[in-house]
């Protein structure tokens, strides 16, 4: 777990991603590339402050490690700092948390996933807790994981057990077009 994490590295107008995921992974990012020129954009649902949840961040006393699964063939053993609790139409639930590249993010599916949204789950970057722990989840900023966008990354990371929800969030980007 001491590996280090997503790295990029630019040679001409190439970067080339290294990541560390029980292995090394190397990706390289082409500005030219006829994909990318092509590429207009990623529909996504309307905002809708509902899905602007306050949140308590609750830290572990040391960080616990949270396997991952991905989209490929492996599993990924990240640090957890902690824990979101949160409501939704009255009934508790959490948000497993990791530690990566220096920010707090988590993964998560819901019911919108596979239908409207890519199966695999989505990102949220979550804002550093208050003092006290509150957090704000805005789920309107729910992003796809590189994985949604090409058939070149199976390291993409799964939600856990503890982040798959039962409503749909409808909030956040759709599933991408190819």
């Amino acid at each position: 777990m001491d590996e280090p994490d997503d790295q990029r590295v630019t040679a001409g107008d190439l970067q080339i991603g290294i990541t560390y995921r029980q292995g090394y992974h190397v990706i390289t990012y082409d500005p030219s590339a006829p994909a990318r020129h092509a590429f207009r954009g990623v529909p996504t649902f309307e905002p809708n402050p509902d899905w602007i949840i306050s949140g308590r961040f609750e830290t572990f006393d040391s960080d616990r490690p949270l396997t991952l699964g991905t989209v490929g063939w492996h599993e990924h053993e990240y640090l957890s700092p902690g824990v979101v609790h949160f409501e939704h139409d009255g009934h508790p639930y959490e948000l497993r948390v990791i530690a990566s590249a220096g920010r707090l993010t988590s993964v998560f599916a819901d019911a919108t996933s596979g239908d409207t949204t890519y199966p695999a789950g989505r990102a949220l970057d979550i804002p550093a807790p208050a003092e006290d722990g509150t957090v704000i989840l805005d789920f309107n900023r729910a992003v796809n994981l590189p994985c949604a966008f090409g058939d070149f990354f199976p390291i993409c990371p799964t939600p856990p057990a503890g982040n798959r929800y039962p409503f749909r969030i409808e909030v956040g980007e759709k599933t991408p077009t190819k």
